[in-house]
């Protein structure tokens, strides 16, 4: 199985094929790549390293999750279930994002390596943030402060240490209303969920990456990441979609993992698979965040932006049989 690496020219007038690696610079250090693409904070830095866990639910560390399971079963369970209520939300309150600890906070509001990436930096939970949760919604607005710098927010169920909730098989998915303009940049997608000191030869798995300038499609891409920029691998594809539509209502961006396949899903219905990568060999945590730029002008964004999200739930499976299990969202979920 080979997957390859896209390394993509300045923007262009098409959307086709354009794969703005370099997002998630893997490292505590630097603490931001801002105002670089994503290509460039890439190759500066990598990846988190390997681990055998197959299950774990939140504030659990990854050292004591499952173990990875060869059961033949194909039920889905619930690992997380965030619907930003107050049935759902640790304290019934915004504290369920911290700005860097996992416990009792869900959420952090930064990368666990430490780095933020696009043209707008991340900014921490506190009053007159990027953050807001109201009637079961969580916007992230990114704007302008006094200065005239853009802000905005990122959430990640994961911190340095390892902490964090995911899954090495299962159902990944969030229902979200994309922001209109040019250079907005939101995103839902996977890491691995590991203590920061091991980033080498792990996955990424972008569920949706929307730019706002191209309003009739988004991306999806699978990453595998080393510290060794020679055998970074990834594959993207281009989902199309009526024009407008991801701004104008909510949607539903899924994708469903497995020892054969990683399936992608949008509204429920499947819209690319790739094989699955022989490195992911643990558990996978969501992000969620809505950046700037990516290497597309920004100077026509509106100011402010928002990123609507109404719930995001991840599902736990395992392994399964040999022949894999059909894949997919639990007929019961939201």
């Amino acid at each position: 199985m080979n997957l390859k690496i896209l390394y993509i020219v300045p923007p262009t007038k098409s959307f086709a094929g354009i794969e703005r690696v370099g997002r998630r610079e893997q490292t505590v250090e630097p603490p931001r790549c801002l105002n670089q693409r994503r290509l460039d904070c890439q190759m500066k830095n990598s990846r988190l390293g390997s681990l055998a866990a197959a299950l774990v639910t939140f504030n659990i560390p990854v050292p004591h999750a499952a173990s990875a399971q060869t059961s033949s079963s194909c039920e889905l369970r619930p690992v997380m279930i965030e619907n930003f209520d107050e049935e759902t939300a640790p304290n019934r309150r915004i504290e369920s994002i911290s700005s860097h600890r996992i416990g009792p906070a869900r959420w952090t509001a930064h990368t666990p390596w430490g780095g933020d990436f696009g043209d707008a930096s991340f900014m921490d939970p506190e009053p007159g943030g990027p953050f807001k949760i109201k009637d079961g919604i969580l916007s992230i607005t990114a704007s302008k402060n006094q200065q005239g710098r853009w802000t905005s927010g990122l959430i990640a169920a994961a911190d340095a240490t390892g902490a964090g909730s995911g899954t090495r098989y299962g159902y990944f998915e969030a229902r979200m209303k994309m922001p209109p303009g040019p250079g907005t940049w939101p995103a839902f997608w996977l890491a691995a969920l590991k203590p920061v000191e091991q980033r080498d030869g792990n996955m990424e798995i972008d569920v949706i990456e929307y730019y706002g300038q191209f309003t009739s499609a988004y991306q999806a891409v699978v990453h595998v990441w080393y510290k060794d920029a020679s055998k970074h691998r990834g594959n993207n594809q281009k989902i199309d979609v009526p024009d407008g539509s991801l701004v104008e209502d909510y949607h539903t961006f899924g994708v469903d993992v497995s020892p054969q396949a990683i399936v992608f899903f949008r509204d429920r219905k499947p819209v690319w698979s790739q094989p699955t990568p022989p490195e992911l060999d643990g558990p996978l945590y969501p992000l969620v965040n809505l950046a700037l730029g990516s290497g597309w002008p920004i100077d026509k964004t509106p100011n402010p932006s928002t990123l609507l999200v109404d719930y995001v739930h991840v599902y736990g499976r395992d392994a399964g049989p040999p022949e894999g299990c059909p894949a997919g969202p639990p007929p019961t979920s939201r």
